[in-house]
């Protein structure tokens, strides 16, 4: 109990899946979690999962699509605990179609899930993280520095939200405030239900992974939120940390 001790940690789409993986290394680090997330039930289990290390910790049900209320999440966090240490935008949903069948309703899901709530609540947070010397831990995926086929709208969407987190890492530096990338491969519920979809291109995806499998949520994913979200992260910023078992290695 010690990296993260009572620092005020949000986590999108927290009630299942990597954000869950996430929330529960957080709190088994000190840390006090807000869930965020439109699924009541899956909130509230984990809830309670949380707060039987965390007492303090709390479900938030909020529907990211609608952006004029993403300000609101943030300020209910900050009213209750009175400060904010930690964002993790980890939220988004996608249809995997081919860019032929890609329409403007899979584009607004893909933006409208992901990229606008990533930016509007970097925005909403940016006072009290000022505050704090905060620190923000966006999304990336190999989806979007590969151009897997069928993920023309997640793929954009992601690399949007690399192209913004760069900027803000720039801008928002001279405060201390620390915005880094997760590009992730583990087994969730997405990559589960892209393996059903998919069964060969996931076989080929797992084979070219020089460690030899998928992630897991809370024992491979969530140690690197900890640091990121931890005071030993003060000096990395502006960065994609590629935690997929090497399958993909940047230059």
């Amino acid at each position: 109990m010690g990296k993260l001790k009572n620092k005020i940690v949000v986590i999108t789409g927290g009630a299942g899946g990597i954000g869950s993986g996430m929330a529960k290394a957080m709190v088994n680090e000190g840390a006090i979690v807000t869930i965020v997330d439109v699924n009541k039930e899956s909130g509230e289990s984990m809830e309670k999962e949380l707060q039987a290390i965390s007492p303090q910790s709390m479900f938030l049900q909020a529907d990211l699509m609608d952006h004029d209320n993403l300000e609101q999440i943030i300020s209910t966090v900050v009213n209750k605990y009175g400060k904010l240490d930690v964002l993790v935008n980890n939220a988004h949903a996608s249809r995997q179609k081919t860019m032929e069948e890609t329409t403007q309703s899979d584009l607004d899901l893909s933006f409208g899930t992901g990229f606008y709530p990533t930016f509007y609540l970097m925005k909403a947070a940016l006072p009290y993280l000022k505050e704090t010397k905060g620190n923000i831990i966006n999304f990336a995926s190999g989806a979007g520095l590969n151009g897997h086929k069928t993920q023309g709208a997640y793929a954009a969407a992601k690399e949007a939200i690399r192209g913004i987190s760069r900027v803000a890492a720039n801008e928002w530096g001279e405060f201390g405030i620390n915005v880094n990338l997760i590009s992730p491969i583990a087994n969730s519920p997405g990559v589960e239900a892209w393996a059903k979809a998919q069964p060969q291109y996931y076989e080929a995806v797992k084979n070219n992974i020089p460690l030899g499998r998928f992630g897991d949520i809370e024992q491979d994913i969530g140690p690197v939120a900890v640091f990121l979200a931890s005071d030993d992260s003060q000096y990395v910023t502006g960065q994609t940390i590629m935690v997929d078992g090497g399958s993909i290695m940047l230059h």
